[in-house]
């Protein structure tokens, strides 16, 4: 396993995040368990989940996935200690108010429910799950310094933010001589590049480390071309997972035959290319299954060459910083 540091902070964290999401509502408790234990035994040492994660069809069961990573936490054997753990809160918990975003009361009920679940004392990397506009940097930043100073969280990280958006929380906490966020959850893949505009431009400057979230866009950079023709379902993201194949189709099919050509497989090629992005840290990786999980540790093993990566852009054209890429 490969390691570096999440951002500008000296914390090592596996090239690799595992991500949980599907803990519960795909995967059985057994099976969660047992792809912790293999993503500890390959070198993983980055854990990523939410407060909202969990929930059945019916949106019920929020906190599942948190309860899932406790009970895995209460097996010992070093499992918390060898771990960094990172959740999230700002998805409505309850439909009473305060159960949800991230007004001082909210983060404070949020932090120590996930405390609850996960069988904790502390959360490593506590990430806000969305921008909350609603409610003022100074009071978000006044409740993390109460949880850093109780011991309870030890750094900030964001997800979903804006260029702006990280930008106004690092000056906020810079007046406040607070270390502020030290990472960004973004949707980042080949077919998804909108964050080079602003985003991470932004991450750069501000040392923050990028963590993509999903990196082969539900499947569809993971060979779902050749899979439809050996008849295995596609599970949809979003619900238009179907909308973006059909609009996509020719690219997803030229960039299999590059897979091909490289004798490698096409969720691999889609991961290595992240990890050679500027600024990221580790994607996050949601296995359904311990095969799956192995199956995504070979992409550590795969170098690009700079032709490789030509023709990637090609297939799958990025941005320049704004705002050169629309302007001058």
């Amino acid at each position: 396993m490969e390691f570096t540091h999440l951002g500008r902070t000296g914390l090592t964290v596996s090239r690799l995040c595992l991500g949980t999401m599907n803990f519960g509502p795909h995967t059985e408790e057994s099976d969660a368990h047992l792809i912790m234990d293999t993503a500890h035994e390959r070198g993983i040492n980055f854990f990523d989940t939410a407060n909202a994660y969990g929930r059945d069809n019916e949106g019920n069961l929020k906190g599942r996935t948190e309860e899932i990573i406790g009970r895995w936490f209460a097996r010992g054997g070093g499992r918390r200690e060898r771990t960094v753990l990172a959740t999230k809160a700002y998805a409505p918990m309850g439909d009473w108010p305060n159960e949800g975003r991230l007004s001082a009361l909210a983060i404070r009920r949020a932090v120590e429910d996930s405390l609850r679940r996960l069988n904790t004392d502390h959360i490593d990397l506590y990430q806000m799950h969305h921008i909350d506009r609603d409610t003022p940097w100074e009071e978000i930043w006044q409740a993390m310094e109460v949880l850093v100073t109780q011991g309870k969280i030890i750094y900030v990280g964001s997800s979903n933010f804006a260029g702006w958006h990280l930008a106004q929380a690092q000056e906020a906490a810079r007046a406040r001589h607070f270390l502020g966020l030290v990472s960004e959850q973004s949707l980042y893949n080949l077919l998804d590049r909108t964050i080079e505009l602003e985003v991470v431009p932004a991450l750069q400057h501000y040392g923050l480390g990028l963590l993509p979230w999903s990196p082969l866009r539900s499947g569809l950079l993971g060979g779902v071309l050749r899979k439809e023709r050996e008849g295995t379902a596609v599970r949809g993201a979003m619900g238009h997972a179907s909308e973006i194949l059909a609009a996509n189709r020719d690219r997803l099919q030229a960039y299999e035959d590059l897979a091909a050509e490289l004798g490698t497989d096409p969720a691999d090629l889609a991961l290595a290319w992240l990890l050679s992005r500027p600024a990221v840290t580790a994607p996050i990786i949601g296995p359904r299954t311990p095969a799956h999980l192995e199956a995504a540790v070979g992409a550590l093993d795969l170098k690009l060459a700079q032709k490789t990566l030509d023709r990637l852009d090609e297939l799958f054209p990025g941005h320049k910083p704004a705002p050169e890429d629309y302007a001058w």
